[in-house]
């Protein structure tokens, strides 16, 4: 397990619970604090303390991308499972992500699962997101990242190595957030994807988290897209409605928090994208599905509910059997 840490000393006890209750126990835990100002590196060595699988490393701040990068490198298992450090894991995640891992042979270089997005005090807010791509995904991948962030994904080490890793370069460019996209494209070029149809991912949207800066996401979006049309130039038409697409759910999502300028924001450059004469229809297509999901949300058995608690998700075992399957995991 690798843990990006800045300045996360109020969730981090939780999410480094969360990953030494798991299952399968042969796990490596590499925490590396970014250059934190707060006591995120103390909360981890009380951690340590307790679990020997537990290693603390620090860095110089520069961004999650490096963070990653920093403890994949000093990993020493054959898989890699990042986990941000105000995610939440269910008790079986990897257990059953190594399981599909296996099972599904040697060119599968990814294994994701489902995330319930949960709020600051680790309710569920919505378990809305369920996708079915497995095998080869590079077309799907380039409408968007349907894997939905950077603590769903259970990968081969040689595999994210081999394309670089993370890429650090969209910080300095001022556009961090799509890191763990870009990746999942790479390795989709060289390898299949296997998916594990659970929520055994708690992912906190809060409003200090970068996903929620506007500007910097749309910028980070435009430059994997941009890129990936370079390489893929018969994709250019994906690429093209996935941005369209990832402009109306962001836009849906600032509308349901209220955030006004980010509505604003939003609304400019997607008309920017837009033909004039669509943009009445696309408004109006935007506008039921909002109101589609706020009633969904309304009649959700879970929502509201702790994501941890017994019974919130079905971590069951829907497609694989209970046991401990061997594999060093970092």
């Amino acid at each position: 397990m690798v843990v990006p840490s800045y300045n996360a000393a109020a969730t981090l006890d939780e999410t480094l619970l969360s990953i030494r209750e798991q299952s399968h126990r042969n796990l490596e835990i590499i925490v590396v604090d970014d250059g934190s100002k707060d006591n995120t590196r103390d909360v981890a060595e009380r951690q340590a303390a307790i679990d020997p699988r537990i290693r603390v490393v620090t860095q110089e701040n520069g961004g999650v991308a490096a963070a990653r990068n920093h403890g994949i490198e000093l990993a020493k298992g054959e898989f890699i499972a990042p986990v941000d450090a105000d995610d939440l894991w269910r008790p079986r995640k990897i257990e059953r992500q190594l399981r599909a891992m296996h099972s599904a042979g040697p060119y599968t270089g990814l294994v994701y699962c489902w995330s319930a997005v949960i709020d600051e005090e680790s309710s569920v807010i919505s378990r809305a997101n369920s996708p079915s791509h497995a095998g080869d995904v590079l077309p799907q991948l380039f409408y968007g990242n349907f894997v939905g962030n950077g603590s769903s994904a259970l990968m081969r080490k040689d595999l994210v190595q081999g394309v670089g890793g993370f890429d650090p370069s969209l910080r300095a460019r001022k556009a961090q957030g799509c890191e763990d996209w870009k990746l999942y494209l790479l390795l989709a070029e060289r390898s299949h994807f296997a998916v594990i149809p659970d929520y055994l991912v708690g992912y906190r949207s809060t409003a200090a988290a970068m996903s929620g800066d506007v500007s910097q996401m749309l910028r980070s979006d435009a430059i994997v897209r941009g890129e990936m049309a370079v390489r893929h130039p018969n994709s250019r038409l994906e690429l093209e409605w996935g941005r369209r697409h990832y402009l109306e759910w962001m836009l849906w999502r600032e509308l349901d928090a209220l955030n006004w300028q980010n509505c604003m924001t939003l609304i400019h450059e997607r008309r920017a994208e837009s033909r004039p004469l669509r943009m009445v229809a696309r408004r109006a297509k935007l506008g039921a599905k909002f109101f589609r999901q706020k009633m969904r949300r309304k009649s959700g058995s879970v929502v509201g509910a702790p994501f941890l608690e017994n019974g919130v998700t079905a971590d069951a075992g829907l497609t694989l059997p209970f046991g401990s399957p061997s594999g060093n995991i970092g």
